[in-house]
């Protein structure tokens, strides 16, 4: 299941607060040209397409992702890496180093991590 750009904004809210209502992710989201009932729509078909389970059991209806952050931040990754970059993993993070000041502590961590794929 491949979200839009706008589902993913609010699977991005729920991600972090794990479940809320449609009104705690208007105001999460702070957009300015979308309206509380685009919100509103767009998380009732997200219920549609199976992509949040949402609670009735109160007045206010409480959200929650049913799929899984880690999963589709590797499907997109994948994705990004195979049409942008042509399959190269390398050619992906020289750009992503490049566009950004990276951070000392970001360097040790990416150093760290890749010193680890080396050993196992």
């Amino acid at each position: 299941m491949k979200p839009t750009d706008s589902e993913m904004e609010i699977l991005q809210v729920l991600w972090k607060k794990e479940q809320c209502s449609v009104r705690e992710v208007y105001e999460a989201l702070d957009k300015k040209d979308v309206g509380y009932t685009t919100i509103l729509k767009l998380m009732q078909i997200m219920h549609e397409k199976g992509m949040v389970e949402r609670d009735t059991s109160s007045k206010t209806h409480l959200y929650t992702s049913k799929i899984n952050q880690e999963q589709t931040e590797h499907t997109f990754l994948d994705k990004m890496i195979d049409t942008v970059y042509n399959g190269s993993t390398s050619r992906l993070v020289m750009q992503a180093l490049g566009n950004k000041r990276t951070s000392k502590e970001e360097i040790a961590l990416i150093k760290e991590y890749l010193d680890s794929i080396e050993k196992s």
